[in-house]
């Protein structure tokens, strides 16, 4: 799941509504916003994330943080390390090879780590 989907997930959620009651007043499949929440399909459209803010009712600030999650939550991520020195290289390849054995305390420790801008302490 994305940042993205659990969000929409979330909100479905506080408003008691179903995903197919959703999928049909944005025109969309449930098939396809089952996918886009649960993290199968990439980024939804600019548009799509327009209308989800109108069904919800989702003004500014909110409206703001659910486009910025849009953009931060394609599934398939590409990590161009061109130019970079050699550790950047080996830390994308380690990350793509352990990614999924990492718990979800270690990953939101990892994320907070790296947004704080704190240098990483080797284990």
């Amino acid at each position: 799941m994305t940042p993205f989907g659990q969000k929409l997930r979330d909100l479905r959620a506080e408003r008691g509504g179903t995903l197919k009651q959703m999928a049909a007043a944005l025109q969309v499949s449930s098939a396809y916003l089952s996918a886009l929440e649960h993290g199968h399909r990439g980024r939804p459209t600019d548009g799509l994330i327009h209308q989800i803010c109108g069904y919800f009712g989702l003004i500014w600030d909110d409206a703001e943080a659910l486009k910025r999650l849009a953009e931060t939550s394609h599934p398939r991520v590409v990590i161009d390390t061109a130019g970079l020195p050699p550790e950047a290289t080996r830390l994308a390849h380690l990350l793509a090879r352990r990614i999924a054995d990492l718990d979800r305390d270690r990953l939101v420790a990892l994320i907070a780590q790296i947004e704080r801008d704190e240098p990483v302490q080797p284990e």
